[in-house]
């Protein structure tokens, strides 16, 4: 058994699209623990507000099913194929974490804007503080502690679930 990190995005009808991806996360994985929700401003382009969290789960899938997974979900909650990749988004799933797995295929791990976004670092301090990264050897409640948060503009947020 695997505990994953779960990065989730939208800035497209944010509340109907993170419900019905908690919901999907639920059927495919265990033992969810939900981040706040937080606002930011679009990096990377100008577009609508996106709201983001983390979500840490427990799988028996490998590294590549995770990711297989995740695409559908997207896919199913009208994601675009090939959709730039600084352009709106109904759902957004990424893999941060595998257990402390480092790979680059199928998929970089840890991910690198692990410690690069407010929007990835602030959630995943809250709900794993004493979790050490792979490759900093340092906790996410240390790197949030000491990330330069200047650098993007994020808030929590009150959300309703309803998945």
């Amino acid at each position: 058994m695997a505990r994953i990190f779960i990065s989730i995005g939208s800035n497209i009808e944010p509340e109907r699209y993170f419900n019905a991806g908690l919901k999907a996360l639920s059927v495919h994985f265990s033992n969810l623990c939900l981040s706040s929700v937080f606002e930011s401003e679009a990096v990377g382009f100008n577009g609508s507000n996106f709201l983001n969290m983390v979500v840490a789960a427990d799988t028996e899938l490998d590294i590549a099913g995770v990711v297989a997974v995740f695409k559908q979900i997207e896919q199913d909650n009208g994601r675009k194929i090939g959709a730039k990749k600084f352009s709106p988004r109904t759902l957004d799933i990424d893999l941060l974490l595998y257990d402390d797995c480092v790979v680059t295929t199928p998929v970089e791990l840890p991910r690198a804007e692990i410690t690069t976004n407010a929007f990835v670092l602030w959630p995943l301090a809250e709900i794993a503080p004493d979790l050490s990264h792979p490759l900093a050897h340092q906790s996410y409640q240390s790197l949030w502690d000491n990330y330069d948060k200047s650098q993007q503009k994020l808030w929590p947020i009150e959300f309703h679930w309803s998945y």
